[in-house]
């Protein structure tokens, strides 16, 4: 991953943060006032961190593939999550911000970025246990 501005991993630790103390207001919260202040661009950086932090150093590029049992059936933003992560892990930013913009337009994304968080807890504490 590139140089990550402090203010984007400062945001993304205070995502975390909330997610990890339960506090979905608190996650949406963060993620409306990075808006504010630097458009869903800012909001994009702080996601990718999400993912990065997920998914560890990526492999090369284009090792990944998409494992997901059932994604079909899963909601929309729980299948988000799984091709966002995707899109990360195989240094694929082009679909990253494909699937962010198209979330933004459906009205979704802020409970995508929500799942997003949720899901870098789960990842975390299941590493750390």
């Amino acid at each position: 991953m590139t140089e990550v501005p402090d203010q984007t991993l400062d945001d993304a630790t205070a995502v975390l943060r909330s997610a990890l103390a339960g506090d979905g207001d608190a996650v949406v919260g963060t993620f409306d006032a990075v808006v504010d202040r630097s458009g869903l661009a800012g909001a994009y950086g702080v996601a990718w961190c999400l993912a990065a932090t997920m998914v560890g150093d990526p492999p090369p590029p284009g090792a990944c593939a998409l494992d997901f049992p059932g994604i079909d059936e899963a909601g929309y933003d729980t299948r988000w999550v799984a091709r966002f992560v995707s899109a990360y892990a195989n240094h694929d930013a082009d679909t990253g911000e494909a699937l962010f913009g198209a979330a933004a337009a459906d009205g979704l994304l802020p409970d995508c970025l929500l799942t997003l968080a949720g899901s870098t807890v789960a990842t975390l504490r299941s590493r750390a246990g």
